[in-house]
């Protein structure tokens, strides 16, 4: 029993390190979330593993708390819960799927594990998953990157996981030194804002004006795509619409922007596409920020107001001669939305997202630098809209 206790007290705390370091915000430190199978699989108990899935999970989500409390203007203690609500899947899973045998049986449980925590139903809460850190250490491998990365977390919760855990050392050393870089496509710019919270709430005409006037000038005279971010026009209606074509008339410029389209029932969290001949919806949004936004339960209560989860509508869309993949911000957080697009092979990844909430905390960066990652492993184009 001791031994346990003391086993037990070495891998919490490892745990937390590799949870902290690995989503910190920077794409290069993802590598660090892959080291927690290890601990995983060398816990004592079924009591310690979930522990240790703890201490990982909430290390990782460390930023939850207060952008929960300043979301919804609350007390700290709101956020705590959400923070441990979050959690409480990720750890049951790698609780109830634990086991003492080694072998065969651990590598087809945690296989069991990362399909579970990256995939619906599960998977809407599936953050930190440590798939994500396949591009920094596979890039440009596409999917047999992850299918690489895969084996080598399966391998770590075996009898030789110190010999794989030293493997992808040496590759996180490897990518580290070799670095990666963003890749941009040609003729498309994402806009970054800096409005708070008054981004979709205020839809004066001066604001809508003012919007016009920063994409001209990211636009210059060229033909582009300008990229804003998630609810920049808040409801979408055909007065905005009608707007924005006079505005571009004359112009080689497509806007992307996030919008939201109402009914009597819901919203759906959205991004539009508008030229000089008119704007439309271009995608609905898959996953959206659970309770804060989607509330599944309001179909049995009677209630409305919340946003729609298309889950797996409209993996990718065509705007500007491009096939994309679109993810509007807490998509990104997930590891499903991004594979599901993926297996489209689309020719760019479009990024939106509104982070004024998330003030003080990493979870911005944490989206960016996942974008990254999975950016450099299929070796597609990247580009990136957020306000804050």
């Amino acid at each position: 029993m001791r031994r346990e206790i003391m086993m037990t007290a070495v891998l919490v705390p490892l745990a937390v390190v590799v949870g902290t370091i690995g989503w910190s915000g920077q794409a290069a430190l993802l590598p660090a979330a892959t080291f927690f199978p290890l601990l995983w699989a060398r816990s004592p108990t079924r009591i310690a593993a979930a522990v240790v899935a703890a201490g990982y999970f909430l290390a990782a989500s460390r930023g939850l708390p207060s952008g929960v409390a300043q979301f919804f203007a609350a007390d700290l203690w709101v956020g705590l819960s959400f923070w441990v609500a979050a959690a409480s899947s990720f750890v049951a899973v790698h609780a109830a799927l634990w086991t003492m045998r080694s072998g065969s049986a651990k590598s087809a449980r945690y296989l069991l594990i990362l399909a579970l925590t990256g995939l619906p139903p599960l998977g809407i809460t599936g953050w930190a998953h440590p798939l994500t850190a396949a591009g920094i250490l596979f890039p440009e491998w596409g999917w047999w990157g992850l299918l690489a990365l895969t084996a080598g977390l399966i391998g770590l919760v075996t009898r030789i996981g110190r010999a794989i855990a030293i493997a992808l050392s040496g590759l996180w050393l490897w990518s580290a030194a070799s670095g990666t870089n963003q890749i941009l496509p040609e003729g498309w710019r994402g806009v970054d804002l800096e409005m708070g919270a008054s981004l979709g709430r205020d839809q004066s005409l001066r604001l809508q004006r003012d919007l016009v006037t920063a994409i001209r000038q990211a636009a210059g005279t060229r033909e582009t795509v300008v990229v804003l971010p998630e609810s920049t026009l808040g409801f979408w209606t055909p007065t905005l619409e009608r707007f924005w074509r006079n505005e571009l008339q004359g112009t080689h410029v497509t806007v992307v922007a996030g919008a939201a389209v109402v009914d009597a029932v819901g919203y759906d969290n959205v991004m539009v596409a508008i030229d000089a001949h008119g704007g439309r919806v271009l995608y609905r949004e898959r996953m959206p920020v659970p309770v804060s936004m989607w509330r599944p339960w309001e179909r049995w209560t009677g209630e409305t107001g919340g946003a729609r989860a298309n889950l797996l509508a409209n993996p990718v869309v065509e705007v500007a001669g491009r096939k994309i993949a679109p993810l509007i911000c807490y998509e990104q957080l997930v590891l499903w939305p991004i594979l599901q697009s993926m297996l489209h092979r689309p020719d760019a990844i479009v990024l939106i997202g509104n982070g004024w909430w998330t003030t003080g905390g990493n979870i911005v960066a944490i989206q960016r630098a996942s974008a990254k990652a999975w950016s450099v492993l299929f070796g597609v184009p990247l580009v990136i809209s957020f306000n804050t």
